[in-house]
């Protein structure tokens, strides 16, 4: 690595992010990067940088679910007492949510707290916007989705030496002197612990960050601990803000939280098997679910693995064990031998039935997919359709009435008219599956209510 105190130098920080269960890229306008995209930021420091730095970014390159932002102070009028920078920094999308996996530039003023152990070699800076906006939290910088309620926790740095947990707070307005009226934006607050530099009081704070959909990061505002205070605006972009993406959490991943349900079939489950399912492990967006019996034909227990990405839920695993009572029509696909294929033991069966995802990571009304010809889902299922969200319904169950979101699939199970016909769901905020009417391709119908 270069020295970054030589003047005229570079200091390059090549960094390799884990990406835990990072698949394919996920396209989001919570940074968006066509080619022309442009921004300026104007930042200052309360202690170190008084005179305000105003700064152009640009998009340098994109390949695949990676892109490169470019920053420079370069022909900006920047007065005297500025600080002039310049440099670059890669950002990679994946369906768990944007990281920043590499940065280059021009080395901070000598004024500036050493952020490292010691001066040589060191990798990291707050003397520019986009530093200060990964600081502590490039893996990831922002999860997706974003929801109401989410938590997370972030690394940092060139070593990643710094530490940080994100809470995202809601939807605010908030003014920028890029936009004559204020744009709703998505409120995060960062808790920043850095230990063992040689300026840690000021790599370590509290930061907001204001994210515009449609935009980007609109307003930073870093409370270093110590006192020093840095604030970053948006004073222009040929972006256009959007309206961002329903933040409500239709299926929360929630540890210990528990549902019973109670299903019924018109002809082959007309006693009741109740059932509680609980959520035992949560874990970078992914969550297990237990189920066990309570009462009913059907003794079950279960556990099913569920995962959260920018592409929607999917359910990943399933296993049972059952003895029942019920004795219900045969399932396919014809592809699989008898002992390999599926059959109906819970709710969640029910449920997960069919294909993937879910629900979608855009909930909006409206929203359709279908099933995939070949996939995992195919191999397993054997099952075709589509889906589509209907929007926000009321719906009334022995739990309580809700405003759930109403989804709706038809399935066809070649050979099954057990598994073929029409199921139609309703999720609600923090519960997740309070109603499944399933009319089966037999002319029964099976039906899950919340109960509890």
């Amino acid at each position: 690595m270069l020295d970054p105190m030589r003047r005229g130098l570079l200091f390059v920080c090549a960094l390799v992010a884990a990406l835990s269960g990072a698949g394919p890229a996920a396209a989001s306008d919570w940074l968006p990067h066509p080619a022309d995209a442009t921004w300026s930021y104007q930042w200052t420091d309360s202690a170190y940088a008084t005179v305000a730095t105003t700064e152009k970014l640009t998009v340098k390159e994109q390949k695949g679910n990676t892109f490169i932002l470019a920053w420079t102070t370069q022909d900006l009028g920047n007065p005297d007492g500025s600080v002039p920078t310049a440099g670059t920094m890669t950002f990679q999308e994946t369906t768990t949510g944007l990281f920043a996996v590499d940065w280059s530039s021009t080395p901070p003023p000598a004024t500036f707290p050493i952020l490292c152990s010691s001066a040589a070699q060191c990798g990291n800076s707050l003397s520019s916007a986009l530093y200060n906006l990964v600081w502590g939290s490039r893996s990831p910088v922002l999860v997706q989705p974003l929801l109401q309620g989410v938590s997370w926790g972030s690394t940092g740095g060139a070593q990643n030496d710094v530490t940080s947990g994100s809470d995202y707070l809601g939807a605010e307005q908030v003014s920028v002197p890029a936009f004559k009226d204020p744009v709703v934006a998505a409120k995060v607050r960062t808790e920043v612990t850095q230990a063992g530099a040689l300026g840690d009081p000021y790599g370590s704070g509290i930061r907001t960050v204001w994210w515009a959909y449609g935009v980007g990061p609109v307003k930073i505002e870093f409370q270093h601990t110590g006192g020093p205070v840095t604030t970053v605006l948006l004073t222009g972009t040929n972006q256009t803000p959007k309206a961002p993406p329903t933040d409500v959490d239709y299926f929360p991943l929630v540890k210990d939280l528990k549902l019973n349900y109670r299903w019924t079939n018109t002809k082959w489950l007309k006693k009741p098997s109740v059932q509680q399912v609980t959520i035992a492990q949560v874990a970078n967006g992914s969550a297990r679910f237990d189920v066990k019996h309570l009462s009913g034909p059907i003794h079950v227990a279960g556990a099913y693995g569920f995962t959260r990405r920018a592409d929607g839920i999917t359910n990943l695993w399933a296993t049972t064990k059952s003895a029942s009572l019920a004795k219900f029509p045969a399932l396919g696909p014809k592809a699989l031998p008898k002992g390999k294929r599926r059959h109906f033991a819970t709710p969640l069966d029910l449920m997960v039935y069919g294909f993937n995802p879910i629900l979608p990571g855009d909930a909006s009304a409206g929203a359709k997919w279908a099933a995939q010809v070949p996939s995992r889902d195919w191999s397993v299922f054997g099952v075709k359709g589509d889906t589509t969200v209907l929007g926000v319904r009321k719906v009334k169950v022995p739990a309580g009435t809700f405003q759930a979101l109403a989804v709706r699939t038809t399935l066809v199970q070649d050979g099954f008219p057990f598994g073929s016909g029409t199921r139609t769901m309703w999720f609600a905020p923090g519960k997740g599956l309070v109603k499944l009417v399933f009319r089966h391709g037999d002319k029964s119908v099976s039906t899950v209510v919340l109960t509890k």
